[in-house]
């Protein structure tokens, strides 16, 4: 197996501030509907220190790398440690659910059409750096993309299912968060059954196509 370390260095970047941003934009919209929770945990940050999650950030994306790697296609794909969110605590409740979960795939988004714009800046640089840089922008536009489409997904403890039961009442809340303990299983099956990609594909290429129709390409 021959592994490109050109390419996990350029991968590392876009993934870190992936999975950094999308946390620290949890806190800190929870913190500005009165949940001070994550900002009193040092969550309120933009150190990919403080969201590490060693399975997640660590051994998830070392060993997806390698696997994927002697596949053909390398990849990696990890998640941070989930932000502290006390809901008790926001000033309306259910807005402050709503907009805490919406933070995080929203600012991949937001990522997505950064690095989309970065990439626009390639043709200006020496050219022993054009290819590698237009490289990482893809990467960053593809982690985001695709982070958002998972995330967006109304399967707890996903961002999405967060996003659902805002909407629905004491009792239908209740029954929806005992689904929880199995959400992982669920997406694990879905993935392995290869069923998830019919959903997230759809909902990456959203994100692909808005930053094609900012940048022109």
């Amino acid at each position: 197996m021959n592994i490109n370390i050109a390419n996990v260095l350029l991968m590392i970047i876009p993934m870190v501030l992936a999975i950094t941003l999308h946390e620290a934009a949890h806190a800190f919209v929870a913190y500005r509907y009165g949940d001070s929770t994550a900002k009193a945990q040092g969550r309120l940050s933009l150190n990919p220190i403080v969201h590490i999650d060693p399975m997640g950030t660590i051994v998830v994306p070392g060993l997806m790398f390698i696997f994927s790697a002697a596949a053909g296609i390398p990849l990696i794909f990890g998640w941070a440690k989930p932000v502290p969110i006390v809901p008790s605590r926001f000033r309306n409740i259910r807005q402050g659910l709503r907009m805490t979960a919406l933070a995080g795939p929203l600012s991949n988004v937001a990522m997505a059409l950064a690095w989309g714009l970065l990439l626009l800046l390639y043709r200006w640089l020496p050219d022993t750096l054009q290819s590698p840089f237009a490289q990482m922008c893809m990467y960053g536009i593809s982690f985001n993309a695709v982070l958002f489409a998972l995330n967006i997904l109304p399967i707890p403890p996903l961002d999405g299912s967060r996003v659902v039961e805002s909407f629905l009442n004491a009792k239908s809340s209740e029954a929806y968060r005992k689904i929880e303990p199995y959400g992982t299983w669920i997406i694990l099956a879905l993935l392995i059954s290869g069923a998830l990609n019919y959903v997230l594909y759809p909902l990456a290429s959203l994100v692909f196509n808005l930053v094609a129709m900012m940048i022109q390409i």
